[in-house]
């Protein structure tokens, strides 16, 4: 097919008789192409600026926008600020919090809706309490969206026992939702921070990753051993003489 742009004299002839358009119209038609490229290349430049922008620098690069980007750039503007909330209430928390018995109610009772909290009641000088607090400390960061507190029992539950200790209280809303009382529940010294989040896991605290419980495996061969100790009976008892 021939050229329309081309300079011959058969285009000529089809531009003077308005077959064809004349050549300057042809060149404005291609300024004008070349144009509207440009505006596209320029306002996909300008969304990928705005999308690598802080909230910060959307403010003060605003009188850089035209029309259409203003709206473009407030609804996006709204998604980033949903998205940072969203995210600063996940990552509410992070470590444990310390408490008194006159901070309970605003951190416990008034914590807020659908806010799981997980409060430790222990003492200075029980070991296994601060092992717990350890443990806390490391589940309080892997899990910033749970509220992990502790407290001296006697602060909180004035002539609480010592023997209940350590004791986890676990509180979804104010209500108490699971109870561990005492050493024997905890497993002693023994335990470690995959079971004890396994454990607060089974409350619905926390979401965690562990596919099974930890301690199982160690519970079936202790299980093993004690039955494989025990001399199998045979033959019945003798006869009366």
């Amino acid at each position: 097919m021939q050229d329309p742009n081309a300079d011959t004299e058969w285009n000529d002839i089809l531009r003077k008789k308005g077959i064809l358009p004349s050549k300057e119209s042809l060149n404005e038609l291609e300024k004008k192409a070349e144009e509207e490229e440009e505006q596209r290349v320029l306002q996909q430049s300008v969304v990928k600026t705005y999308e690598d922008m802080t909230l910060e620098q959307l403010e003060e690069n605003e009188d850089e926008f035209n029309e259409e980007d203003e709206r473009a750039i407030e609804m996006y503007r709204q998604q980033r600020l949903a998205e940072w909330k969203a995210t600063k209430l996940k990552n509410k928390f992070g470590e444990v919090l310390e408490i008194s018995g006159k901070d309970y109610v605003q951190e416990v009772t008034k914590a807020g809706e659908g806010l799981w909290v997980i409060l430790h009641l222990y003492k200075q000088g029980i070991p296994l309490c601060s092992l717990i607090n350890q443990h806390f400390s490391g589940l309080a960061r892997k899990f910033p969206d749970v509220k992990f507190i502790k407290a001296i029992s006697t602060t909180c539950i004035p002539n609480y026992p010592d023997r209940n200790l350590p004791t986890i209280f676990v509180y979804l809303e104010g209500d108490i939702k699971a109870q561990f009382i005492g050493p024997l529940v905890f497993g002693g010294m023994n335990l470690t921070v995959e079971e004890l989040e396994w454990k607060l896991s089974e409350s619905g605290a926390i979401k965690t990753d562990l596919e099974g419980n930890p301690k199982k495996p160690i519970e079936d061969a202790l299980l093993s051993a004690v039955r494989g100790s025990v001399p199998m009976r045979q033959g019945s008892d003798s006869e009366d003489d």
